[in-house]
Parts: structure tokens; sequence; C-alpha cells
């Protein structure tokens, strides 16, 4: 089960991650969503667990608990859809106006 983490310090490492879910089951990724510009943390992660009781666990157990200052969100993650909207834009030269 894939699960999305929520207002994470900034300071927050895919380590603490790691550390904080291994104490209900087996993890197999932690991941801190990082700006591609900075490099800096946007705040946000996804933590995979292959048993969806120990994912469940780890959402009642972690939910609301503090790491470095901040109150994690802890959900199961919400499936990207294959049409993302657009954002409008293009180019310019093409857009004819009448």
């Amino acid at each position: 089960m894939n699960l999305y983490i929520g207002n994470l310090a900034h300071e927050t490492t895919e380590a603490d991650l790691q550390e904080a879910f291994a104490a209900f089951g087996n993890v197999a990724s932690a991941t801190i969503i990082k700006d591609r510009l900075t490099g800096e943390s946007r705040g946000f992660g996804f933590v995979e667990m292959p048993d969806s009781t120990e994912a469940q666990a780890a959402v009642n157990g972690l939910a609301g608990k503090d790491m470095r200052g901040q109150s994690l969100m802890v959900s199961e993650a919400r499936k990207r859809s294959d049409e993302r909207p657009s954002s409008g834009g293009g180019n310019e030269r093409n857009r004819r106006f009448f």
C-alpha cells in the first residue's frame, strides 16, 4: 500500500520516514518529494508498505504524531489519474487571434 505523508518538516529525511514506519512493519521505500530547482523538501512524501494490514496500522499509529516539530498527516495515497488537466499555455506563435 502506498501512503501519503504530509506536513513534513523540511529537515525530515527519508531515513526518518523509514525508521518511523518500520515500527509498524516492512517498508519497501520511503521518498520525500523535493523541489526540482532548489532540491529543498516540498513538505510531503510517500512510503510504500507491501502489507496492507501493516500499512493501515502505520496510518492509525502515526497520523497526528509529532515528527521534528510537525504533526504528521498520514493517509492512503490517491492514485494519479491518467489524464492530467492542461495548464493552458502552448506555443504563442501558433495561436490565431480573430
